[in-house]
This record gives structure tokens, sequence and C-alpha cells, in this order.
């Protein structure tokens, strides 16, 4: 798998290709990640890469003609077509990346990701180049950087191989196994903590015990801060007459932070 980051800060990356759990796929070359500085592309002496937006306004917007050619020079190292190799942009316009997307992503051959800076980018590269757009949220960052490096990350951790354990990704939060429902409350030694013990449950040896537990806990947690995708797993027929008990139970439902 192979992804071709075009961004002005490709130092933002290295850190990450370097350190982490999944940095064995980075090394190994399981995935491998070509980072590429438009600026180098740009035609001048002071390598322009922006400019200001025509109908005035505040901020610069990135230049298609750097892009372009920056483009062309991946494609042409890659070797491979557009629907081989897609060129996605991370804007707020764009469908929010989740659990799902990433497995896509996972089990394909890679991408080339646009990291978009100050204003955004000319509209004119967007319509004759861009593939498709993704967003983290609802919510604003000064460049896609962090966003490629969280598809990177997402992306990476499904692979085989990567994580110590290969089920480990498995039990994670909005994951098929989990019926996409949030993961539940996790402990670890010692058995008391500032005068809190372990849930007896996990205490108790027994198997079957303990995965109620954790199916119970999973169901309260997503009942009470994700109601959407405890209807989800509804609306798909995944909860079964024990399940619907214990969500019944479930405390009010939180929005989320205080505004």
């Amino acid at each position: 798998m192979r992804f071709d980051v075009i961004t002005l800060f490709p130092e933002l990356f290295e850190p990450f290709l370097a350190h982490g759990v999944t940095r064995r796929a980075f090394t190994s070359g399981q995935v491998v990640v070509r980072l590429w500085n438009p600026r180098d592309y740009a035609q001048g002496g002071y390598r322009r890469v922006d400019d200001r937006p025509f109908g005035g306004g505040p901020g610069m917007v990135m230049m298609a003609e750097p892009l372009r050619l920056c483009l062309d020079a991946i494609r042409q190292d890659r070797g491979h077509t557009r629907e081989q190799a897609p060129l996605w942009l991370f804007s707020p316009i764009g469908a929010v990346l989740n659990h799902d997307r990433v497995a896509t992503i996972a089990a394909g051959e890679g991408a080339i990701v646009l990291c978009g800076r100050y204003e955004g980018v000319d509209q004119r590269f967007i319509d004759q180049h861009v593939d498709g757009q993704i967003s983290l949220g609802d919510f604003v960052l000064s460049g896609g950087e962090i966003a490629a490096l969280a598809l990177l990350d997402a992306t990476t951790r499904l692979l085989p191989g990567v994580l110590h354990d290969d089920a480990s990704h498995q039990l994670d939060s909005f994951h098929p196994a989990l019926d996409g429902l949030l993961d539940c409350p996790h402990y670890t030694r010692p058995e008391i903590w500032e005068g809190q013990g372990v849930p007896a449950p996990l205490m108790s040896g027994h198997h079957a015990q303990i995965e109620r537990w954790r199916r119970d806990q999973r169901l309260l947690l997503t009942a009470q801060h994700r109601p959407d995708l405890l209807n989800q797993a509804r609306a798909q027929g995944r909860l079964d007459a024990a399940d619907e008990r214990v969500v019944q139970a479930a405390p009010p439902t939180r929005s989320g932070p205080a505004a």
C-alpha cells in the first residue's frame, strides 16, 4: 500500500513515521508514504504556491499550477492510473471519515492525498483533479496535515501484523465485530486503586459473565453517548432481547461537552 502526501510541511510527518506502534508498517515497507512539497514545483525565485483570492477578502489561496505539476510527478512516479490512485482532498465539505471508510481504504492500494492550507485550493484544480474529499468533522484545522496523519494511522493499524495482536482492532469502538458499538471500559493492575476496585465480573474468571458484562457496558455507553450508533445497530438487527433490556436501563443521553 502506498500513500503520496502533498504537503507544504513534510517535516510534520517525520516523527509519526518513526515512532509509535504503526512505525513497523512504514519501516518494513508494508505501507509506503511519500511526501511531496508543491513548492518544489513552483515557478520563480520565490517558489510561490499561493496568491490573493480574486474578489478580495482575507487570506491566500493555493495556486493550481504548482499542485498540477506536483500531481503529474506523483502519477509518473507511481505508474498508476487515476482509478488506481485517486486524489483526495481534506476539506470541510468532504464526507466524514468513519470506520467503514477506513476499512475500505485499508483493503485498497492507497491513494494520493492533498493537505490544503490557507483559505483553500483554487477551485479549478479541485474540479479537474480531485476525486474525493474527506473531513474529520464539523470544525476547521489550519491545514490538512493533521487529517492526513489521522487517516494514515487509522488505516495502517488495520493491516495484518501492524499491531502486536491482529485481533486488537476488532475490539475497537465502531468495529463490526462489536456491532458498531462503543467499546467497554478497561481495567488493569492494581486491583484496588484509590479505594476503587475492579468490577466483580472481570475478576470472576467466568468467561460468559465477563463477555455479558462487556456487552452490557458497550450497550450502556453507546446508548448514553452515541444513540445514533445504537439506532443503527438496532436497524441492522444486531440487538437481541437481552440487549434491549439493558438499553432500557441506560442513563439519560449525554449531548457532549458543555458549550
